[in-house]
């Protein structure tokens, strides 16, 4: 990979590895859109308030702050050279034919694992509105639906995570308008508004309590709400609390590097790729701050769902059914771009691997529309056992946190990855810096930076119970790859030595 040119032309149709450069500029401007905007917004949301009340906006704030300079690391390697198909030839490239191995099947992991949460997210919004049909149904379906579109060629797959994304922009622009109104008239709910119909049983008596106490009227919709004040303030669970609502906000995150993968197919990447990571500090003010705050400011943080999207949920406080039902469908559509994003992404990663001979060589293999279609399959089909989740856990909610404790594992080890990589290839390629047109700021001190920070992620990941199952599962993969690895450089010796 080190000898590969960097002379590429930008425009040319056909990309790294036979691919075909069929997205564009829209394409990929709304993939780093929908990739800001994860399933961990609409779904996860509810229970990072739950747990760090109003302070959860600080919570994406950082979050976000910290994986800008990811994407910029990221970046920059990237249009270093134009032959990379992503962050996984960047690895192989700076770090040696491991880190290739390791980066590629964990990353093609992080999306399988994403793929079953979101299956855990789709179902729970169709029984939003079909309570009684099989939870299976609906998971068995978009994975069909999604395997059949993104098989015919990748400009469908920028289509349908252009629609996917602009409809996520278009609702949540909708609802802070909506909440801004709201304030602005004084909204009140009444409490049993508030408490809701559906929240029944001992895990809500405390919360039924609480609110009873705190809102023995109702609330209005108001900017004090967001402060908490009276309340516990902005951090009414303490550090503690603060601290919980950390796990499903940076999951929220997952999939923001998926503009770097899809570059590889899109045309002029030096243009365009830059403007996709430029917009994320943007992006996380409109669709974090701006949004998680219309929702605390028309409904109490005492009132949320720790078990509901509260898009929905506000909504439907506000009495409009119909408008309950669109957001629903909206959340859902979120979902449904993330699988999407998951199987492109991990059909990329897997052809990748398949071109290094670190997976079969039938992965490696492009059909008539330059699509990877055998890899495609394969992950299609490696989604569907999220389905066991449903029926293994409690709850759904509880599912969604396994599967997103074990992706935020993965997904720290690999942009982990992709910070150790920046700093050997600041060492190794200073003259490729120094010429870069995208150049990190700060990048040796902020890649250091960033690393102690997913170390300080990792830990709060091990400070509850349900987190750490999740987290603790991914030791499993990560031994058992080591295992593969081992074996396959073996293998691969004693053919070099015949």
């Amino acid at each position: 990979m080190s000898n590969v040119s960097k002379t590429a032309p930008a425009t040319s149709e056909e990309g790294a590895g036979g691919l075909k450069r069929g997205l564009g500029n829209r394409h990929l401007q709304m993939i780093a859109i929908g990739g800001a905007i994860g399933t961990g917004l609409f779904n996860g949301s509810g229970k990072t308030i739950h747990l760090a009340g109003p302070s959860i906006i600080l919570i994406y704030v950082i979050i976000g702050f910290f994986l800008y300079f990811v994407m910029r690391a990221m970046g920059e390697q990237l249009l270093s050279n134009l032959e990379y198909k992503s962050f996984r030839d960047i690895a192989e490239d700076q770090l040696g034919p491991w880190a290739g191995f390791f980066s590629g099947w964990t990353y093609w992991l992080c999306w399988i694992v994403i793929g079953m949460a979101d299956i855990t997210a789709v179902t729970n919004y169709v029984l939003w509105w079909f309570p009684n049909i099989p939870k299976f149904l609906p998971a068995v379906l978009l994975v069909l639906l999604l395997f059949g579109l993104n098989v015919v060629a990748v400009r469908l797959f920028g289509e349908i995570e252009f629609w996917f994304a602009l409809i996520k922009v278009i609702a949540i622009v909708v609802l802070i308008v909506v909440a801004v109104v709201l304030v602005i008239m004084g909204f009140h709910s009444n409490l049993d508004t508030l408490i809701g119909s559906h929240r029944v049983g001992d895990a809500y008596q405390a919360i039924r309590d609480t609110l009873t106490q705190a809102y023995p009227n109702g609330a209005n919709a108001s900017l004090g709400n967001l402060l908490n004040s009276g309340h516990g303030g902005i951090f009414p669970n303490g550090f503690n609390g603060f601290l919980g609502g950390f796990q499903i906000a940076f999951y929220a995150f997952v999939g923001i590097e998926l503009a770097g993968t899809a570059s590889a197919e899109t045309k002029d990447p030096l243009r365009t790729l830059p403007k996709a990571i430029n917009a994320i500090p943007i992006r996380v003010v409109l669709f974090y701050v701006f949004a998680l705050s219309a929702i605390m400011s028309v409904t109490p943080y005492l009132a949320i769902d720790p078990d509901h999207s509260p898009f929905v949920n506000m909504f439907a406080l506000t009495g409009l059914g119909f408008a309950a039902s669109l957001i629903n469908f909206v959340v859902l559509t979120s979902a449904a771009s993330s699988m999407n994003s998951g199987i492109y992404s991990t059909s990329r990663m897997l052809f990748g691997l398949a071109l290094t001979r670190f997976a079969p060589k039938a992965f490696g293999k492009l059909s008539k529309s330059h699509v990877p279609a055998n890899a495609l399959l394969f992950s299609s089909l490696c989604v569907l056992p999220g389905v066991a989740l449903l029926y293994a856990s409690g709850s759904i909610m509880d599912a969604f946190t396994y599967a997103t404790s074990a992706a935020n594992v993965l997904f720290i080890f690999v942009w982990t990855l992709i910070m150790l990589s920046y700093l050997h290839f600041r060492k190794k390629h200073a003259d490729l810096h120094d010429n870069s047109v995208y150049k990190m700021p700060w990048g040796v001190p902020m890649s250091y930076v960033v690393m102690v920070f997913f170390v300080v992620m990792l830990v709060i990941l091990c400070l509850d119970k349900v987190t750490l199952i999740g987290a603790a599962t991914t030791l499993i993969w990560f031994a058992g790859l080591t295992v593969v690895y081992v074996l396959r450089r073996r293998h691969q010796d004693v053919l070099a030595d015949r």
